[in-house]
């Protein structure tokens, strides 16, 4: 089988090489969907020989040419000297050959999509070209499909204005409200299957005096402020006749600048008028250009018109480009820095603060008339399970606070007299303090210290005299069962002593204390390790 394969493409290219009539490949378009058909045209050396069997090939993606057989596809049948589809499809475009004896013909099949927005395909249009009062026939017949045609239908613009059952033809003086688009439309109805055949023609009025003088639209002088290096188009359109000459100049001492192009030319017919416009493309505009004329011609025999093109160096603003830029990045790098020393600021906003206070040695205490920097609340009657929390309030806080930064507590069972007012007592105390430190646990919330919460509420919101701290000591069972009151102040954070953990002066717990703490400038000693003694968990 191979073998026999291998000597039918040697045959065949041995038939294309050697024989006289072979031609160049013909191109052929068709629409997806759509019946089509591939016909062998009679060459001179198949004169005499039309009765003889045609063969037909198409070549494949290696290159070889592989017969075509009723067999090859339900939807191709070859029928006489015509290759037929039934309907063409996207994988049918690609090469084809046909052969008669030693004569051999090949084709180009191109097959375009179908347009899902249109009734026809703009790659399938025949285009006429009419004079106004003139006749304008449009004829929709199909000869080779005529015995399966059922019905034919015409559309103006994709709207349907005509229909018949087999052929029909449309003829009239043109006018300019006939321009657009006209679609023959077959519908063929072949072994019980419809199918749908579209034949579509551009018709165009032109004027009745066709011969018109040409002449360009827009000023004859045109300058163009342009920078070195930039991209620019010149766009040159004129009113012209079908064979009018149009071209640019743009050559000096028969040297051609180099980075100058023409794109392709355009004509279009608008109220009956020819128009035609060519685009000049200048890359990366240098020194030689600058000052250059540029022409842009058209006329015919009896006329001529040129319109032209200077480039000038656009006037140096104030602000050049480079400084503009250098600008906008400089203030976008100030922009980003602001907004990262902002955040910085805003994390960072307890160190900087002690450290501002270490700085410039300011002191809140001096003349406010307070004996105490803070009065401590905590539980003082406890059983031996709450011990680690009374040692912190009377031992590690003034260890910390006192002896290593300075500041004097007020220690209930250490600062007041036996035998006094209690309640007096302790409400002096705390108008003597300039805060009001309270430390929560599961059992703070007894009547032993009800009265000191509520004096350093009264003193914090009503007489605003002082500010009062949370310390969390052990997590609490429900922060609800605190006063409401307590969410009238404006900070209620709640400073959280981690027992479980080694603390040292730095860290984020005392200089989040010492940031709630009043400024002062006391220097105290530094006989204190600088890590703090370890409190075993409640």
């Amino acid at each position: 089988m191979h073998y026999r394969k291998f000597f039918l493409t040697l045959l065949i290219l041995r038939i294309k090489s050697s024989a006289q009539s072979c031609r160049l490949a013909d191109s052929t378009n068709a629409v997806e969907g759509e019946p089509f058909c591939l016909r062998y045209y009679l060459l001179s050396s198949a004169r005499g020989n039309e009765t003889a069997t045609i063969k037909w090939y198409k070549r494949n993606q290696t290159r070889e040419w592989v017969e075509l057989t009723p067999r090859s596809s339900p939807r191709i049948t070859l029928h006489g000297h015509v290759l037929e589809f039934w309907p063409v499809e996207l994988n049918d475009q690609g090469f084809y050959l046909s052969q008669i004896g030693n004569a051999t013909h090949e084709q180009v099949l191109k097959v375009a999509r179908r347009d899902k927005h249109s009734c026809f395909s703009k790659t399938q249009v025949t285009n006429i070209n009419v004079t106004v009062k003139k006749s304008l026939k449009i004829k929709c017949t199909k000869d080779y499909y005529e015995k399966w045609i059922k019905k034919t239908a015409l559309y103006k613009n994709c709207e349907k204005i005509e229909e018949n059952s087999k052929t029909l033809s449309m003829v009239k003086n043109a006018e300019f409200e006939d321009q657009g688009y006209y679609s023959c439309v077959f519908s063929l109805l072949r072994n019980g299957n419809l199918y749908n055949l579209t034949s579509t023609f551009n018709v165009t009025v032109l004027k009745g005096h066709t011969k018109r003088i040409p002449v360009f639209l827009g000023p004859k002088l045109n300058r163009v402020e342009v920078e070195i290096g930039e991209n620019i188009e010149l766009n040159c359109s004129a009113l012209a006749n079908k064979n009018d000459v149009f071209y640019w100049t743009f050559w000096e001492n028969n040297e051609t600048h180099v980075n100058v192009h023409e794109k392709e030319k355009e004509t279009w017919v608008s109220e009956g008028k020819e128009y035609v416009s060519q685009i000049l493309k200048i890359e990366g505009v240098n020194e030689k250009n600058i000052g250059f004329l540029y022409n842009c011609t058209v006329g015919d025999a009896g006329s001529i018109d040129t319109q032209s093109f200077i480039l000038v160096r656009k006037e140096t603003s104030d602000i050049t480009n480079h400084v503009f830029r250098r600008g906008m990045i400089i203030s976008i790098f100030i922009s980003v820095a602001v907004v990262c020393l902002v955040i910085l600021c805003v994390i960072c906003r307890v160190d900087l603060v002690l450290f501002y206070r270490h700085l410039v040695g300011r002191d809140e205490t001096l003349t406010d008339g307070k004996t105490y920097d803070a009065f401590v609340s905590y539980l003082k009657k406890c059983p031996s399970e709450r011990e680690e929390e009374y040692t912190f309030a009377v031992e590690t806080l003034p260890r910390v606070l006192e002896k290593h930064f300075g500041y004097k507590l007020c220690i209930f069972e250490r600062d007041v007299v036996p035998g006094g007012a209690v309640v007096d007592e302790i409400h002096s105390l705390i108008e003597k303090s300039r805060r009001i430190i309270i430390v929560l646990s599961k059992g703070y919330m007894s009547n032993e210290v009800m009265y000191e919460l509520e004096s350093g509420l009264h003193e914090a919101l009503v007489e605003r005299k002082n500010k009062i701290i949370l310390i969390e000591f052990s997590p609490m069972i429900d922060l609800a069962l605190l006063p409401q009151s307590l969410k009238l102040l404006k900070s209620h954070r709640v400073l959280k002593w981690k027992a479980d953990q080694p603390l040292s002066y730095n860290s984020r717990f005392w200089k989040n204390l010492l940031y709630l703490m009043p400024a002062k400038a006391t220097k105290p000693g530094q006989e204190e390790s600088e890590v703090l003694p370890v409190l075993s968990a409640p």
